[in-house]
């Protein structure tokens, strides 16, 4: 809506059977910074970190409106409760990467910077860190985001705007088994299914997508314990990653099983033994108090992971008529392989989806995004 012009009939429906941050977006830990494991910032992660911040405050600004109206509030979303968790995110270096993130740390972005710490100065931060090399990356304005009220909080203030602009936008919680479902009063239709796209017949092991199920543990300190984390204590990124979301919760992730086709965000008491068995031995060895810490619950999602290419493991963006068969130009567009980087990409992929479909023109992506097409053929 953003993008079109003033005197457009915009009119969006949204189709998803999990409601909004039902699927694996909403099940995300909600670490998010532009940079790689080497603290190498992404290709275009400044100008997609900078999209992610305006969503941020769009989504804010729509949840602070209705806290402070007498108007009834939305069922899915409570106002009272926080997107922003905590800022700051800390990275030990380990013997595989001291190196490389060393020289890294040395170019960044001032609008998500990064400081190397010593042991001492990464001590001061987080009692009881683990820094075998003398060496951590902090990036004091990374975020830990709730992914789920995120999302729903960011479709409000998309209703907002059309409500603003004589605009239209509808929610249907309903399944797509086929594009044939699709009306075709449509002009155009985005499939961003993620790892369900390949599910609809017409694009069936045509992308060059590959399923990975992770899963994610909640932790909470028992009561009468002490070690309560505090609130200004950054997150921590290691083998495995620490989101500390309240003084005695923590998610502790994620698992990666290339295996798995199990769309399911539910997790039963096998999946979470072995997933305990293989987060919990990488969480203590970089924060040992986790030892302390009692298993509560896990959540997972199936994500759906991009090819790797010179640029990185890039989504997958553009037009697919072609790919399904579709005699009319410029209808059909995927956004897909955002894989376990949504939180950062959503933004950026977004407004450039927004101005191909308005604009009946794939030109306007970079071509980074559709060289994908190249390795479907």
């Amino acid at each position: 809506m953003q993008q079109s012009s003033e005197d457009s009939r915009i009119c969006v429906d949204i189709y998803d059977d999990a409601g909004i941050g039902g699927g694996a977006s909403g099940a995300s830990g909600g670490l998010l910074h532009p940079y790689s494991p080497k603290a190498r910032l992404l290709w275009r992660g400044l100008e997609c970190w900078r999209e992610c911040i305006d969503l941020l405050i769009f989504a804010n600004r729509a949840v602070e409106a209705r806290a402070s109206s007498s108007a009834p509030q939305d069922s899915f979303c409570s106002f009272k409760e926080r997107i922003v968790w905590k800022r700051g995110i800390i990275r030990p270096a380990s013997q595989k990467n001291v190196d490389i993130l060393r020289e890294n740390a040395q170019s960044f972005s001032e609008s998500c910077y990064l400081e190397l710490l010593d042991r001492s100065a990464a001590q001061y931060l987080v009692p009881d860190l683990c820094v075998p090399l003398d060496l951590a990356v902090y990036m004091p304005l990374a975020m830990n985001i709730h992914p789920k009220r995120y999302l729903q909080a960011l479709f409000l203030a998309c209703n907002d705007l059309a409500d603003c602009e004589e605009r239209e936008i509808y929610l249907f919680k309903e399944s797509i088994n086929s594009l044939h479902q699709l009306s075709e009063e449509y002009d155009a239709v985005v499939i961003c299914l993620g790892a369900k796209v390949d599910k609809l017949p017409q694009l069936s092991g045509k992308l060059p997508l590959r399923t990975c199920r992770g899963v994610i543990a909640k932790l909470q300190l028992p009561s009468g314990l002490p070690g309560e984390y505090d609130h200004q204590r950054p997150s921590i990124l290691s083998d495995a990653w620490l989101a500390f979301r309240e003084p005695r919760s923590v998610l502790v992730g994620s698992t990666w099983d290339w295996s798995s086709k199990d769309y399911a965000s539910s997790v039963s008491e096998e999946e979470a033994s072995r997933a305990m068995e293989e987060l919990m031995p990488k969480a203590s060895a970089v924060y040992p108090p986790i030892r302390n810490w009692a298993f509560v619950g896990a959540q997972a999602g199936l994500r759906a992971m991009p090819p790797l290419t010179p640029y990185g493991s890039l989504p997958l963006l553009g037009c697919v008529d072609d790919i399904i068969g579709e005699s009319v130009k410029c209808r059909h567009w995927l956004v897909g392989g955002l894989g376990s980087r949504g939180l950062l990409y959503h933004g950026l992929v977004g407004k450039l989806t927004a101005q191909a479909v308005l604009s009946s023109s794939e030109s306007v992506l970079p071509s980074e995004f559709t060289q994908w097409k190249s390795m479907s053929k």
